[in-house]
């Protein structure tokens, strides 16, 4: 085969690789080495994990996706080559590549081969502009991006090769599929590489593994780096609980791979796990179910958006939904009349979880009560401890409400670029400040009642949006609703319900609703937003950006 070596070359836009040991671990050192002994923690990278598997099961599934099956022999061919192509570009130890790519087995391969490097993979979901995408480069200093060509229309990597100006650390701009624009590294060229002497580094497993970006509710995403161990071990546990043999599991991830959520797809299914992922590019009730039916997936993870429009398909009553063992959502808050909808049409318990990019995963048991599933169930140490304190950092006793902060195994290193958020959200003892707030009740059961921020102020009253949610999806003809803020002359701000429903509903017939539910009058929505559905975001939650910018236009 011909070297690529000079062609690939051809199209580096910096020089020398600047990587630098740019991060540090804001869990104190002791705690890690106390989770390793208690065998919390692998103690091995991602590759070097995905590897064993490989070799004990060649021929096993590891992924079904839109244009099959690949095996684990398959997939650890194209990582491997993927990995002697990005090498051949300078890319190493501890260098950022991001990546911007639909769920397939290209943007598993790409984890892998990013791992076998030792360098760093910042996933972010196709769909975001290219100014996110750019302030999301800038941040991490990343040396390469690889993302499609062309997605919905529009020059993914045209776009950011034309601001590599502007970003000095970027060396390279790989793009996927048939038309790569000018300038860039076409994908087939990283491919066509010979990995026969290709041989992975070996890396710290505390050392860094993955960026996670939080889903874009602030004006500049965070950025949150974690380790080989926290992925595998403190966010594997997090799954690990959901199935008798991990081994066995076939994840369906209705959300993005690049999504805080989908970190437990290439990290956790594939490299800690040996199990099969199921995959489709983007989110599609009915082709939900035709997977479904196709690949007999045991759990599907997704948000409840995603849940309620799979319930409400017509094509459900012709599926067999009989491989599934559970259905995992969280990203919002769910009500307990879903999860027994869910129970009942497909057979299976549905899991409330509850988590974050920022280090903090809790979920309802398999075996726990439908009463219990608006509760995020009990923390585990494995994963992480809840503690809930005032704002001086007091714990606080049982049924109290107060910020939620979490430590455990899955805590993060540290945020990327951002000293301030280190300062502001990490305490010296390693916690994280979640600002979520919620209730521990006196059985150990962890309810999330909103964020700190996240309130609707409304001429000096604090509104919680969530709790209005909570009960506008208790309406018969409600099947999804999310609060927002719309800019007020007079009050400051009020708050616009915006629903999906089976039926045209009436301001007048939400408040009533409300007020029969024991809400006080002074917490009702005072405009209405009805789609046909709520639109979802990259990372697959409600775009509440989208909807803030259409019930400013709604009428009082």
């Amino acid at each position: 085969m011909p070297r690529t070596e000079p062609a690939l070359e051809s199209v580096v836009i910096g020089a020398e690789s600047t990587a630098t040991h740019w991060y540090s671990d804001l869990v104190p050192a002791g705690l890690r080495r106390s989770w390793a002994r208690s065998g919390y923690y692998p103690g091995r990278d991602v590759y070097d994990l995905f590897a064993r598997h490989r070799t004990r099961h060649p021929d096993k599934p590891a992924v079904v996706d839109a244009d099959g099956v690949v095996t684990y022999a398959e997939l650890d061919d194209q990582a491997r080559r993927l990995a002697t192509g990005l090498a051949a570009l300078g890319i190493g130890t501890d260098d950022v590549v991001a990546v911007q790519l639909p769920n397939s087995r290209l943007a598993c391969a790409v984890d892998l081969a990013v791992a076998a490097l030792g360098a760093v993979v910042l996933p972010f979901p196709v769909g975001r502009g290219s100014r996110e995408a750019a302030s999301l480069l800038r941040r991490s200093h990343a040396v390469a991006v690889i993302t499609p060509a062309e997605y919905n229309g529009f020059p993914c990597a045209g776009s950011i090769r034309e601001l590599a100006a502007d970003l000095p650390a970027l060396r390279a701009v790989i793009a996927v599929g048939r038309h790569a624009a000018r300038g860039c590294v076409p994908l087939h060229a990283l491919l066509a590489t010979d990995a026969g002497e290709f041989r992975p580094r070996s890396t710290d497993p505390d050392g860094p593994a993955r960026i996670l970006v939080t889903s874009g509710s602030e004006a500049e995403p965070k950025m949150v780096l974690y380790s080989h161990n926290a992925l595998t071990g403190g966010r594997g546990a997090t799954l690990a609980a959901l199935a008798d043999n991990p081994a066995t599991m076939r994840n369906m991830f209705l959300v993005p791979l690049a999504s805080a959520f989908g970190s437990s797809g290439t990290a956790v299914t594939l490299a800690a796990f040996g199990a099969t992922l199921v995959l489709q590019p983007k989110f599609d009730a009915a082709a939900t179910l035709a997977m479904i039916d196709k690949a007999r997936p045991t759990h599907l993870l997704g948000v409840p958006t995603m849940l309620r429009m799979v319930l409400d398909h017509p094509a459900l009553a012709t599926t067999d939904t009989s491989s599934l063992r559970a259905v995992v959502v969280g990203g919002s808050a769910i009500d307990e009349l879903t999860v027994r909808k869910g129970r009942d049409l497909l057979g299976c318990p549905v899991v409330n979880l509850y988590g974050s990019a920022d280090g903090v995963s809790c979920h309802t048991a398999l075996d726990d009560p439908p009463e219990r599933a608006t509760t995020a169930g009990r923390p585990d140490p494995v994963v992480a401890d809840i503690r809930i304190t005032d704002s001086a950092g007091i714990d606080l006793p049982a049924g109290s409400v107060g910020e939620i902060l979490s430590r455990g195994p899955m805590s993060p290193i540290c945020y990327v670029g951002d000293r301030a958020l280190d300062h502001a959200l990490r305490t010296p003892d390693g916690w994280t400040r979640t600002g979520d707030l919620g209730i521990l009740d006196s059985d150990g059961y962890l309810t999330v009642v909103g964020r700190r921020k996240d309130v609707v102020i409304r001429g000096g009253l604090n509104i919680s949006p969530a709790e209005v949610e909570s009960l506008l999806i208790t309406h018969p003809a409600v099947t999804d609703v999310a609060c927002v803020a719309v800019p007020d002359p007079l009050y400051g701000e009020r708050m616009c319900a915006c629903i999906a429903a089976t039926v045209p509903l009436t301001l007048d017939d939400l408040t009533g609703h409300l007020l029969a539910a024991g809400l006080e009058p002074r917490k009702l929505p005072e405009r209405l937003l009805q789609l046909p559905t709520l639109p979802l975001g990259p990372a697959g939650k409600v775009d509440r950006r989208v909807l803030r910018e259409r019930a400013v236009h709604t009428e009082g």
